[in-house]
């Protein structure tokens, strides 16, 4: 199944959290939190003002994005857990060095 979302929604796919803090101790699955990462996998065509004109998303596939704990809405496809989300609930891109 393809899912392409509509108006300024995104399709999220979590990154997995680190299972070891910095000083070397492991985190067990039931203790960690939710990641709050996620790489793009699709963008709508944007967002239709008053207008009629359709304003392009910021953000485009592939991107690494922060969000908050609780963002979006769940779905599973193919076994994989994904958020749809507008782009509004998304906080920042994460920009490699």
């Amino acid at each position: 199944m393809k899912l392409r979302p509509l108006a300024d929604r995104v399709i999220v796919k979590r990154v997995e959290s680190e299972t070891k803090t910095a000083s070397g101790i492991y985190i067990p699955d039931n203790a960690a939190e939710k990641p709050d990462q996620g790489e793009v996998l699709a963008v709508g065509p944007g967002k239709t003002n008053d207008k009629g004109e359709t304003k392009a998303l910021t953000v485009k596939v592939g991107d690494r994005v922060l969000f908050g704990k609780y963002s979006g809405q769940t779905v599973k496809v193919d076994g994989d857990e994904l958020l749809v989300m507008k782009e509004d609930d998304l906080f920042a891109v994460v920009e490699s060095k």
